[in-house]
């Protein structure tokens, strides 16, 4: 998260690396380090070949007509625009992305416990630590996900293998790469999400639509977002989604619209919204 392209580009260039206590850097080992800052170029959308994925829009009118104005503005920077452009698997790999996320928190969360030396030093600490201070720790909100994610074993479990594996190929070969192979695309794009929404105590969170990082996630793909606009004084974003490794080519196509659109519209901190 930074101020602009060019900012995470250049925290991108320090950041960005072989790091040996996070298998997923491994492909990195031999590779040399890249200044990201290099990729920005306001001319960057010249020719690329965009897919718009539309079922990630239609949730909300004004978000909707914000993702249209974005779409113009790329067209008008001389971008090819193929219209729509959707995820095939989009949806399938949900199920097991929930599962991989409880596997993997407990793991995680155990090994930063133990790392720290201090109590509690495990999910299973911390859980009785919750439940034996409910009313200071949860006067609202449960611990479920702790509780299940508890409930799992270690990465090693076949259920979480097996669901890594699928989940990885649904998100991103069958996914992300085969939207992109159909019609030859460069890159996808849609809107983030809608605006922030406030937090109901009783019903729960209100969310309408988007949520396009997803699969990116899910396949460990590159996606940037950069701002398109105001919906009633709150941000939303213009996401931008590309295959493994496309992180410079993303930086450009996000760097060269940023500097198009002039969307970004610096924080304040509003007593209240209307």
């Amino acid at each position: 998260m930074a101020r602009s392209v060019a900012d995470a580009a250049a925290l991108l260039t320090v950041l960005a690396g072989y790091d040996p206590d996070d298998p997923a850097t491994e492909p990195m080992k031999s590779q040399t380090s890249l200044d990201y800052t290099q990729f920005l170029d306001r001319d960057g959308l010249r020719g690329v070949r965009i897919g718009v994925m539309r079922q990630q829009a239609g949730f909300h009118d004004e978000v909707d007509a914000l993702f249209d104005r974005a779409i113009i503005t790329l067209r008008a920077r001389g971008a090819i625009i193929v219209d729509p452009a959707d995820i095939p698997t989009q949806g399938k790999f949900d199920a097991d992305e929930q599962t991989i996320l409880l596997y993997e928190f407990k793991d995680g969360i155990n090994r930063y416990l133990a790392n720290r030396g201090a109590t509690p030093g495990t999910l299973a600490d911390l859980i009785a630590f919750n439940n034996n201070e409910h009313e200071r720790e949860m006067p609202i909100f449960a611990q479920d996900l702790f509780v299940k994610a508890e409930a799992k074993g270690p990465l090693t479990d076949k259920d979480y293998v097996e669901a890594r594996e699928r989940a990885k190929r649904l998100a991103g070969v069958d996914g992300i790469d085969a939207a992109l192979a159909k019609d030859h695309l460069d890159v996808l794009i849609a809107p983030t999400m809608g605006a922030a929404w406030i937090t109901d105590w009783v019903n729960g969170d209100h969310f309408l639509g988007g949520g396009v990082s997803s699969a990116p996630a899910v396949a460990g793909y590159p996606h940037i977002t950069v701002p398109m606009g105001l919906v009633r004084g709150l941000p939303v974003g213009l996401s931008l989604v590309g295959t493994a490794w496309s992180e410079s080519k993303l930086i450009a196509y996000a760097y060269a619209f940023e500097q198009a659109s002039h969307s970004r519209v610096p924080p304040h901190f509003a007593t209240s919204i209307p």
